[in-house]
């Protein structure tokens, strides 16, 4: 159990990267990537990649209540590369589309933290360097059967058998 707190510890830290994929974070618990699924699944109940989809859209309905950005930024600072994506998550997991959720949600506490100082709290987007990083290593797939070996988001990216 104590390898499996340390795997999802990575996720908690690293949610936001675009990247991050299931055998590293096989790696933190020491476990080879099927087995990993298997015992996340057993003592968490959801994949790794349900685990950090879920994170990822706490992270994005935080964002849309507080930072003045637009959803397509909001969407790549929580880690997704696609909005389609992003968006799909969004409304499965919250019934509402990232904009409905905003309207509903604004206005019902502080002014809007300006975008350029949420942008800089964030880190920005990330560089071409990530991007091609992100590209000489694919992730992961999306749902199903592909989600048990997936950690990444990004519908953009070939599932790997």
């Amino acid at each position: 159990m104590r390898q499996l707190r340390l795997a999802k510890d990575a996720m908690d830290r690293d949610w936001a990267e675009p990247g991050l994929d299931l055998g590293v974070v096989a790696a933190h618990a020491g476990y080879s990537r099927y087995h990993f699924i298997r015992e996340f699944k057993e003592a968490y109940g959801e994949t790794p990649g349900q685990y950090l989809t879920h994170r990822r859209i706490e992270r994005a309905e935080e964002m849309l209540r507080s930072a003045d950005l637009s959803v397509t930024e909001i969407c790549h600072l929580v880690g997704f590369s696609s909005l389609g994506t992003f968006s799909a998550r969004f409304k499965a997991r919250t019934g509402l589309t990232p904009s409905e959720y905003r309207s509903e949600h604004v206005g019902r506490g502080a002014a809007l933290i300006p975008g350029c100082y949420a942008m800089l709290w964030a880190g920005g987007f990330p560089s071409a360097t990530l991007k091609k990083r992100a590209a000489a290593h694919p992730a992961y797939g999306e749902e199903g059967e592909q989600e048990a070996t997936s950690i990444s988001t990004s519908s953009d990216r070939s599932a790997e058998p």
